[in-house]
């Protein structure tokens, strides 16, 4: 038989086992008599009581807060109808500290990214998915400590809090930044012996090798790959069936910028102090190109393969392509026909604003009946686009550039753009293409033709 004190002690320290682990499994079994006092670092134990049945009770340990909420696990978002997954790619390792709606990892898939928040302030404590692992929506993603609220936003306010003080306060500051300053003084004094040592043992692993890359790399027939993104292979993969499927055919013309540029350079400042944006060549194409659409229904139906019918829509909406560093997005301008100056500038603005931070929706850049390139915003002189389908054509826009043309009999040097429109030559008769296009000229070259509706 065990006495009473030792039995005391290797239940307690049991207990205190199972307590640290998160589980319990004494429940309510006792040993009576004795109390133990409540510590001050557990604010909801309670004694320990052993009574006269013999049996020891431990009601103290409580692991909700300590062992089971701290914990969560993030999961995949729910993906859009058109995405069955996509592939991780992590922006934080394992032990690192992340704040509440930091990004942790994004998801590529075939249209977008999707940004993974965390949901809370805490430490990662492991990712359940490798690096470039496919994810369906759902799927576990990792799982993060929290650590509250409080200390995260402690952090970051006092970086801030200590500068300003830095600069206009000297008297409280100053005194930490001078701690420091003596510390480092020392080792100035004794630089004959630290350059031998620490220095130059330093510098030179970090100076040596950028030097000799460059000069040694020269003569090097070096390769290194690169996994594509599922952008990527998804732009090829559309690119190539449009190649296959469609009768691809390009026809080109050239527009005078004279007139828009003036009436850009006349208005601009206007346009500006109304509308709060600048006024720009590209929404001058997208009216345009709603203009000729119009006129041209054809330009803006489809083929049906699967019925074998032509899809005529009453609707216009242009699809505008943005090079971004992963790949290129086409977010929509929708109900173009029915929308100003002002408002498709306002639509350009914030849909190009949205690609540069890689927020775009798939919303943003579901459907769309035609699409315009702007090749010229990267001095692009002449080029042939490829169709987006389902689409049945594409409008390519090149740089502006100063070349000498007749006008009215006589050589003038003016400010001169290539266009290019790649049609569906299965639906689109070259007469319609080209049509379409002189509607375009004519609409850029003259704006007055959109108010006249010539």
């Amino acid at each position: 038989m065990l006495s009473l004190s030792r039995c005391v002690s290797r239940a307690f320290s049991r207990s205190l086992a199972a307590y640290q682990k998160g589980n319990c499994p004494l429940g309510r079994r006792s040993l009576p008599g004795i109390s133990l006092c409540q510590g001050p670092s557990y604010p909801d134990s309670r004694k320990i009581v052993i009574n006269n049945s013999g049996v020891f009770s431990v009601r103290f340990f409580r692991t909700t807060a300590v062992c089971k909420d701290d914990v969560i696990t993030v999961q995949t978002p729910a993906f859009a109808e058109s995405v069955t997954e996509g592939d991780v790619r992590w922006e934080k390792a394992v032990g690192d500290t992340v704040a509440e709606d930091e990004v942790v990892c994004e998801i590529e898939t075939d249209k977008t990214s999707v940004q993974v928040p965390s949901p809370a302030n805490g430490v990662i404590e492991a990712l359940l998915v490798p690096d470039g692992g496919k994810v369906e929506g759902g799927t576990p993603l990792f799982t993060l400590r929290k650590t509250g609220a409080a200390p995260a936003k402690a952090k970051p306010a006092e970086a801030p809090a200590e500068a300003p003080k830095a600069e206009p306060a000297a008297s409280a500051v100053p005194s930490p930044p001078v701690a420091p300053i003596p510390t480092q003084m020392p080792p100035v004094p004794s630089p004959s012996q630290t350059p031998s040592s620490k220095p130059v043992s330093a510098v030179k692993p970090t100076a040596v090798p950028p030097l000799a890359e460059p000069g040694a790399g020269r003569g090097l027939r070096t390769e290194h790959r690169e996994k594509m993104n599922r952008m990527r292979q998804r732009i090829a993969q559309r690119l190539k069936e449009a190649q296959n499927t469609c009768a691809m055919l390009t026809t080109f013309n050239e527009i005078d910028m004279s007139n828009i540029q003036e009436m850009r350079a006349r208005h601009k400042d206007a346009f500006l102090k109304k509308h709060s944006l600048k006024l720009g060549f590209m929404s001058a194409f997208v009216k345009a190109s709603a203009f000729a659409l119009q006129e041209q229904p054809v330009v803006n139906a489809v083929i049906d393969d699967a019925t074998k019918e032509v899809v005529y829509r009453d609707y216009i909406d242009i699809s505008v392509a943005v090079a971004t560093p992963r790949g290129l997005v086409v977010p929509v301008i929708r109900n173009v026909e029915s929308m100003n100056y002002a408002d498709i500038e306002r639509t350009i603005s914030e849909l190009g604003e949205k690609a540069r931070k890689n927020e775009l929706a798939i919303e943003d850049m579901d459907g769309g009946t035609f699409t315009i390139s702007n090749g010229g915003v990267f001095g692009s002189l002449f080029g042939t686009p490829i169709i987006n389908p389902p689409q049945s054509a594409i409008l390519g826009m090149h740089g502006i550039f100063d070349r000498p043309v007749a006008v009215g009999g006589k050589v003038e040097v003016r400010p001169m753009m290539y266009v290019a429109l790649t049609y569906d030559h299965r639906l689109i008769d070259g007469r319609e293409a080209v049509t379409f296009l002189r509607k375009i000229k004519a609409a850029v070259e003259d704006p007055r033709v959109l108010l006249l509706d010539l």
